[in-house]
This record gives structure tokens, C-alpha cells and sequence, in this order.
């Protein structure tokens, strides 16, 4: 979709014209295979790379553009939030020591970025989702100004008519709504394209989706979201949640998310595969089209299929077909998008080349492997990988077995196998095999990142920790080793950030808060019970309605009339409040000039937190 001009589907002629060409070019891709114009071979591999741009603070900067400018290469992209950028590697043929070089092109363009982006006091990260990403940075204002985007959000919005509901639990849980797509901004992966030969396409594409939740428990490294610890893989439920076109209802709703792991095995040929998106997904963008695709054939000429391309580009699962052309040729690819980005190059092409070596190894007995396994079984290993990551237990082959051990026994051997018929020279093989293989004994980058922020919790408050948590991401993505050798973090009470705190640097998030139809005798107990000496009131909309003190409340304890008033009678509704970026130093004025001992924190009147004079002591 990045390649057009898009523009949403408004009237009756728009659409009857989109689907016109959208339906053409579907009998134009039944036509090149019928009539053996797809490509064979050589086959080729490819990848895109998605990285966050951040500050020298380690958080998100929204200077995409500036820097996309600044490096001025037609490799690079825009992605849909101002703190991202894509870059797109260039096809390779598959075979003896492409993997390296594609590392080694990946490596001069990332090199490329850390460069520019150095000028502009800007760093690159490698991650699944930014740990130090908070909520202001996805809002529609954080969207980077490209038509393609804005008219993308228009619509899903459109056509959802509801806010977005994001539900994901894990060791904590977020639950919120939200009035955009900004949310997908989030995750950054590294997608890897593999060509197949179209006759055995739609076999190999059932034996994708068997090896994906394997290959993605060994890869996951996105375990936390705004600072909370969610899935091993949490990429996976957040991208599905946030371009959700299907609204919540009383009803069943039996559709298919836009990004889904599927419901069933494919079969027949390539084009049923696109026939069922079009089935069940409806257009909701075109673009210019001045070529019939037809008609091209007709004249010799291979098509772009652009309206077709369109529609794919739509529809999100995450072994997604693909059909492209090179010198002229038409081909099919699979394109893998579940893997994150990072945590650092060497890790990424280690995840390619085992993915692609279980691929190309796949043994006969796996040929007709829709007539022996229930796809609810993949489909259950695929959600338990991005849940669990190396933890899981897969369901393989009639029997339950570990991460480890269907890694170790089965899929390293098959990698080894397909990578060597493919004619990989050993010694590419073996490195970056190897690296999986370590990662199996010691640790993937979810497992890394979960134990370093637990221990800096320890220490420092959430948003800091996710601060320190990113810095320390960046430091060891520069050194260039894997993350199976990354060592536990040391110094964890150290503070780099004293200088430029803000308040979300020091406030408390845990809060206990009342409503004013409370008594005051509950609230005189909580107030013992946990030893405050302050209590926010909120309505049921978390909008800050008014403060306690204990100098509020303390005389109620020796009257009897305690047990009928209420926190509203009592409580002070003149606040003074700050956001959450308000500057410590300032804060700590405020609240000795006003003679305050404690300060709210709000956000569009929202209560998101409290400080207090002991706060400033950490």
C-alpha cells in the first residue's frame, strides 16, 4: 500500500470501478498460473525493517520525517507513527552466502540511520514495542502526516463507529479504550519474505502456519506495553485489537479480525487464498488505475495487480501471500510478520534463517499435513507462543512436548536440512543456527527484558524503569551480541535521568481514591489501614472531583456522626493539579509556595497519579 496514491472508496462509481479491477485481477492471477508464467526459480528472500526513533532520554521522538530527510534513501520509508521509519532491504537470490549478505546490507542501513540520526541528537532502537512508549505518544497528533495514514484511520474508524477496546492480561493487564489506529504504532517487527514455487504454494504456506508458534516462542522479545508485563509476544494481541474493524455487540460476532492467525487449513490453489480476504474483508481504499490487468496479459505484458495488492494490503494475518514483480517476472511470496523487530540485527537474521531453513526442510510425512492435524491445534500453539514464549507446551504431532525440546530434536535438525538442499554454505548456516540454539539454553529477549524490569521496579518507579529498561536495550543493540549472551543489568539504583525528571518520574500510580458518596468512616480506615495521609475523589469516569487530607477527616473520629457524612460534604474541590510532564523542580515549588502536601496528577481532568512531599526524595 506504500507504493500508491490511496484515497478512501466514497461513491457507488469508485467502488463499482475498484471492484471492477479487483475482480480482474484475481482472473489475471489465475491466468499466469494456468498458463505457467509465475516464476519458479531462482527463488529469492527478502525483509523489511521497522525501527523506533527515540531521544537522547530514551523516549520517543516524533522527528520521523525530518530523519527519513536526512538520510535520503529510496530504501527508506515512513511508518504510521512520527517515532518509526521502515527500511526495505533488497531481494536476494536464495542460496550460498545470501544470509550474510543480507546481514550485511541490513547492517549498513541501520548504520546508515544511527548516523543520521546521531546529527540530529536521536537514537535508533530495535524492538518489538518501546518499552519507555507511553500513552500521549499514541494519539492521532503522534500520526505521521501521509495521506495514506490519515485516510487509512478514517476509515477502519468509519466503519468500526465505536472506539477501540484493548483487553490484554498477562502478569498485568491494561484495559482501555481508544479513538485511533495509533495504536498499531506500537509494534515494529521484521518482516521476511520467502518465494515459493506456485505449484506447491499452498502446501508450503499449511506448513507456515504449522512451525509459526515454535519459531515465534524462540523469537518473542515485546513482553511489556506502557509499562506493564503482558504477553511473552504482546505485538501479537495488541496489533489484532488496534485495526479491529468488527464493533462489539450484543451478539455473537463470528467475523474474522483483519489481523488473524486464520480459522482453517487452505486449499485448493493460491488464488482461494486471496478469494476468501475478498470474501470476507471489504474494500475500503483505492487508487488510480490506468492499466486493465486483463488486458496487459492479452498484450504480453505482466501486471502489477495494484487493486489486488490494494486489498492485501488491508488484511493483516500474519503469514500474509504476497505477489510481486521482478525483471519482469511475476512470483509468490509468504510474508512473515509475527517476528518483532530486534533485539538486535544478528538476533533478526538469526530468526530468518531458521525460519526459512525449517521451511525449505519440511519432511514428506508433513506433505498433506491438513488431512492429519486439527487446525485448532496451530492455531492453540500459535496464541500459547505469544503468551508464553520458550515456556510453552506445544501440541505437535498427536503429543504434547516443550519449546525446548521441538526446537532442539526436530526443527534445528529440519533447518539444518532445508538450508543445506538450498545450498546455503555451511559455515552461514551453522553461525546463525547456532545462535537460536544458545537462545534455547539461556534466554530469548521477552525472558531478558521481564527479568531486568522486574529487578529495576525494585528501585525506581514504572515509567523510569521503562526509561533505564530502553537506554540499556540501546546500549547493548550497539555492541552487536546476541541477546542469549546479554548479562543481567548491575548498578540497578542508579539514576541517569536526575537532571530532566518530570513528574511521571516520581509520582505514585498505585492510589487508593474514594467516591463522594462515600462515608467518612470507610475513608478514616483505608487512610489507617495503609497509612495515608491523602485521598483523591473520583467519579466514575476517574475524572479528579476533589482531595481528603487527614487534617480533613482526623476530628471525625470521635463523633458518632461519622457513620452519616459523606466524603462530599468534607471534602476540598479548590486543587491545584499538574500533568504528568510537568517538570519535578516545578512541581516541588508548587507545592512549597501553596503550602500543599500533596499534588494530583491529571490528565484531561483524569486522575493518572500523586505526589507527595516524600516523593521527592527518590
Amino acid at each position: 500500500m506504500g507504493d500508491l496514491n490511496v484515497t478512501k472508496l466514497k461513491t457507488k462509481k469508485d467502488r463499482a470501478n475498484y471492484i471492477h479491477h479487483l475482480l480482474n485481477d484475481i482472473k489475471a492471477l489465475d491466468m499466469m498460473i494456468e498458463k505457467g508464467l509465475m516464476e519458479e526459480g531462482p527463488l529469492r528472500i527478502g525483509a523489511e525493517q521497522e525501527f523506533f526513533i527515540v531521544n537522547n532520554q530514551f523516549l520517543p521522538e516524533g522527528k520521523s520525517v525530518e530523519l527519513l530527510k536526512a538520510i535520503n534513501n529510496a530504501h527508506f520509508t515512513t511508518e504510521i507513527s512520527k517515532y518509526s521509519l521502515e527500511v526495505n532491504l533488497d531481494p536476494l537470490e536464495l542460496g550460498k552466502d545470501c544470509f550474510s549478505k543480507l546481514h550485511k546490507q541490513l547492517d549498513h542501513f541501520i548504520d546508515k540511520a544511527k548516523s543520521a540520526a546521531s546529527k540530529h541528537h536521536l537514537k535508533v532502537i530495535l524492538t518489538g514495542i518501546l518499552p519507555s512508549l507511553s500513552l500521549n505518544n499514541v494519539n492521532e497528533e503522534s500520526m505521521t502526516n501521509v495521506v495514506r495514514y490519515s485516510v487509512l484511520n478514517d476509515a477502519i474508524k468509519s466503519i468500526r463507529k465505536q472506539s477501540f477496546n484493548i483487553h490484554i492480561k498477562g502478569a498485568d493487564e491494561i484495559n482501555l479504550h481508544h479513538d485511533s489506529v495509533m495504536l498499531e504504532g506500537c509494534n515494529s517487527s521484521f518482516q521476511m519474505h520467502l518465494q515459493l514455487s506456485p505449484k506447491s504454494f499452498v502446501s508450503d504456506y499449511n506448513w507456515a502456519q504449522a512451525i509459526a508458534g515454535p519459531v515465534l516462542s524462540i523469537c518473542a522479545n515485546s513482553p511489556m506495553l506502557f509499562g506493564k508485563e503482558l504477553w511473552s509476544e504482546t505485538r501479537i494481541a495488541l496489533f489484532t485489537q488496534s485495526v479491529d474493524t468488527r464493533a462489539n455487540s450484543f451478539l455473537l460476532n463470528e467475523k474474522q479480525s483483519r489481523v488473524s492467525f486464520g480459522n482453517k487449513w487452505q486449499t485448493g490453489s493460491v488464488t482461494d487464498i486471496f478469494k476468501d480476504n475478498i470474501s470476507r474483508f471489504r474494500s475500503f481504499l483505492t487508487t488510480n488505475f490506468t492499466r486493465d490487468s486483463i488486458d496487459m496479459l492479452e498484450n504480453n505484458e505482466i501486471p502489477k495487480l495494484k487493486a489486488l495488492s490494494l486489498h492485501n494490503g488491508t488484511v493483516y494475518p500474519w503469514n500474509r501471500v504476497c505477489y510481486g514483480v521482478i525483471d519482469g517476472k511475476p512470483n509468490l511470496r509468504i510474508e512473515n510478520r509475527y517476528i518483532p523487530s530486534g533485539p538486535t540485527t544478528v538476533d533478526e537474521m538469526a530468526n530468518m534463517v531458521f525460519w526459512i531453513g525449517v521451511m525449505l526442510g519440511k519432511p514428506e510425512k508433513y506433505n498433506n499435513i491438513h488431512e492429519t492435524w486439527d487446525f485448532k491445534d496451530v492455531k492453540t500453539n500459535f496464541f500459547n507462543a505469544a503468551r508464553y514464549g520458550m515456556a510453552t507446551q506445544f501440541y505437535w504431532n498427536g503429543a504434547y512436548v516443550s519449546s525446548h525440546d521441538l526446537i532442539l530434536n526436530e526443527l534445528l535438525p529440519l533447518a539444518y536440512k532445508g538450508l543445506y538442499h538450498a545450498g546455503i554454505q555451511p559455515k552461514d548456516a551453522e553461525y546463525y543456527l547456532k545462535i537460536i540454539e544458545n537462545r534455547v539454553h539461556a534466554k530469548n529477549g521477552s525472558e531478558w527484558m521481564v527479568r531486568n524490569f522486574r529487578a529495576l521496579l525494585k528501585k525506581h518507579n514504572r515509567f523510569e524503569a521503562m526509561q533505564i529498561l530502553t537506554s540499556k536495550i540501546h546500549e547493548k543493540q550497539e555492541k552487536r551480541y546476541p541477546v542469549s549472551t546479554w548479562e543481567m543489568l548491575h548498578h540497578l539504583e542508579e539514576t541517569p535521568f536526575k537532571e530532566s525528571r518530570v513528574v511521571k518520574h516520581i509520582m505514585s500510580t498505585d492510589i487508593f481514591s474514594v467516591s463522594k458518596k462515600d462515608s467518612i468512616e470507610l475513608v478514616l480506615n483505608i487512610m489507617k489501614w495503609k497509612n495515608i495521609h491523602h485521598m483523591p475523589v473520583i467519579n466514575n469516569e476517574g475524572e479528579l472531583e476533589g482531595l481528603l487530607t487527614w487534617t480533613d477527616v482526623k476530628d471525625y473520629q470521635i463523633f458518632t456522626k461519622k457513620q452519616i457524612v459523606s466524603v462530599g460534604k468534607v471534602m476540598k474541590t479548590d486543587i491545584i493539579t499538574v500533568d504528568e510532564y510537568t517538570p519535578v523542580i516545578k512541581a516541588k515549588y508548587l507545592m512549597i509556595s501553596k503550602a500543599i502536601g500533596s499534588l494530583p496528577v491529571v490528565n484531561n481532568n483524569k486522575l493518572t497519579g500523586l505526589i507527595t512531599l516524600n516523593d521527592f526524595d527518590k
